[in-house]
């Protein structure tokens, strides 16, 4: 009886099977045709043989992907540390042109000038330019 396993590969159940004829090869089989113990055995070899070039294959893919991996985080710590060195410029740049601008009496002494000429202007012009201003 054949049967699936997980892998979808069939199950060969031996005990159904008639047993091989020692000496004599079956008489439906031409001559020197492998008998099928000794094919099975041959396939589980290759079949053993695959697996084990299977794993060491995964491993080394395994491995391939840790450097990926690891080699993307280094380049991501980079890419932040520049990103960082940026920042730290244009902080710098910010900070200087904050430290150039006036201060607060300055600002407060000149908006008390402004406020006080134009004052003086407006009362001039109230003056002597009588016309210039509606009634």
């Amino acid at each position: 009886m054949s049967e699936t396993s997980p892998r979808n590969e069939p199950i060969i159940d031996l005990e159904l099977l008639p047993p091989p004829e020692r000496g004599t090869p079956p008489a439906s089989a031409p001559e020197g045709a492998p008998n099928l113990l000794e094919l099975l055995a041959r396939l589980e070899d290759k079949t053993a043989r695959i697996e084990e070039k299977l794993s060491r294959s995964e491993g080394s893919v395994a491995r391939v992907i840790d450097r990926f991996e690891a080699s993307s985080h280094r380049m991501s710590e980079i890419a932040q540390q520049s990103e960082l060195m940026a920042v730290r410029s244009e902080t710098k740049f910010i900070s200087r042109r904050v430290r150039a601008l006036p201060g607060f009496t300055t600002l407060l002494g000149s908006s008390l000038v402004t406020a006080v000429l134009t004052a003086i202007l407006t009362v001039l012009i109230i003056r002597y330019v009588p016309g210039l201003v509606g009634r």
